[in-house]
């Protein structure tokens, strides 16, 4: 609930603004050549920083004036009166720069909010560009040393820069987990886990027709289990995403992931396996004598641009196994076909390779990683939430279009003609 205060300065803010539109008043500033070439000295942005100060001064005498006419002309129909002036400050850049503030006073002697120095002070641009700063490897102790620009700019405390970081970053999460998905064509979602100080975030990253990438939900829980991720699926039906759609899944192989997107997509979801999380999954189980064959052998197999070709050389080297080492045998019968789902729908080798792994969710978390590794002291409530969702939202900025994304509309096609369930895998489920 808004303070009777806030409420107060927000009507302020939209009567000026109101005035303003309905009278288009002009201000003039008038500057001595003198001390513009002074200001230039110090270089062009100096002298737009010295003269905003200045302008802003004018506004607000500009609305004193409308307030309660002219100095020293009696006027019965005068609303207020002058009342001096105090230390106030305006934001500039994510620094509080001091500036005098007329005061104004009613015929009741309350004090009147001047609706131009309550525009001046807003927080919400303060907080973006510390948020922006920090994120771009600004620590909350050295903002106040790279940033100030303003000889006599204050307020650039740690404890203050924190305070705005919080807030902004904490709008930064509500954006991300509240903002509406259904106006997204997506041909692929990829869903992937981090462990993040101790907790395990999942996250949701939508692929879409264009092949532009977007964060789609975030979801914080002690391990990848089945009820988190459900959970997240969940969030995203309700803002949007119809699962009911044919479209690609792409898994690390994790099976809460798999059931949870089966829940929800059912025979729409064309599943995914990660090969290089196959691959390594295998590797893992054997000597390190044997490990670069077998690597070998299943890059050859994945490379092959038909399915049966690809198949051939993996039961192949699933019976190699089951002699050599049967635990690593069944890690790669496990979930084999769905390593294969790209090779059935026929996709083109440059898309194939961007989807045939999760590496485009990993090198986020990689980006994200590096950002946190500054925080020192890690809190409990939505700490570790705010700084993946920041991370995610900048790396989100940045990203370019996938790799083949030309080629979408050739998985979109077979998306529409093929069933999610190879005849391979049903056999095998029937057997």
């Amino acid at each position: 609930m808004k303070k009777k205060v806030d409420m107060q300065r927000q009507q302020a803010a939209s009567r000026f603004q109101k005035q303003v539109e309905t009278d288009d008043p002009v201000i003039q500033l008038a500057l001595p050549m003198k001390q513009v070439v002074g200001w230039l000295q110090e270089g062009v942005g100096e002298l737009l920083r010295q003269a905003g100060t200045q302008l802003m001064q004018l506004v607000m005498e500009d609305e004193v004036q409308r307030l309660v006419g002219d100095k020293h002309r009696p006027d019965d129909d005068r609303r207020g009166y002058r009342w001096g002036s105090e230390s106030g400050y305006c934001l500039i850049d994510g620094q509080k720069v001091p500036l005098d503030r007329p005061r104004v006073r009613d015929k009741t002697n309350r004090e009147v909010t001047l609706g131009s120095y309550e525009l001046f002070q807003r927080g919400s641009l303060v907080e973006q560009t510390v948020w922006n700063k920090i994120l771009v490897g600004l620590t909350m102790r050295s903002y106040e040393a790279v940033v100030r620009e303003f000889a006599k700019a204050y307020g650039l405390k740690k404890s203050t820069v924190s305070a705005h970081f919080v807030r902004a970053s904490r709008k930064k999460l509500e954006q991300l987990l509240t903002r509406p998905l259904g106006d997204l064509r997506l041909c692929a979602i990829v869903i992937d886990g981090k462990s993040f100080r101790g907790q395990q975030m999942i996250v949701a990253l939508g692929i879409g027709c264009d092949g532009r990438k977007a964060v789609l939900g975030l979801r914080q829980g002690a391990t990848e289990n089945a009820t988190v991720v459900k959970a997240l699926l969940g969030d995203l039906q309700q803002r949007g995403i119809d699962f009911s759609i044919p479209r690609l899944y792409l898994l690390d192989g994790g099976k809460a992931l798999r059931a949870a997107v089966k829940h929800y997509a059912g025979e729409a979801a064309f599943v995914q396996r990660c090969q290089v999380h196959k691959i390594r999954n295998v590797v893992d189980h054997l000597p390190q004598s044997q490990q670069s064959a077998v690597r070998y052998k299943m890059r050859r197999a994945y490379k092959m641009r038909e399915e049966d070709e690809a198949r051939q050389v993996l039961e192949q080297l699933l019976r190699e196994l089951m002699e050599l080492n049967p635990s690593a045998a069944r890690s790669l019968e496990e979930g084999l076909d769905e390593t294969l789902t790209l090779h059935r729908l026929q996709v083109p080798p440059t898309l194939r390779k961007t989807l045939s792994s999760t590496n485009v969710i990993e090198s986020t978390f990689s980006m994200v990683g590096r950002l946190c590794d500054r925080v020192k002291n890690w809190q409990g409530g939505d700490h570790r939430e705010r700084w993946m969702a920041s991370g995610l939202l900048w790396a989100e900025s940045r990203w370019k279009r996938v790799h083949g994304y030309r080629q979408i509309p050739a998985l979109l096609q077979q998306l529409n003609l093929k069933p999610a369930t190879s005849a391979v895998a049903e056999s095998k489920m029937a057997a």
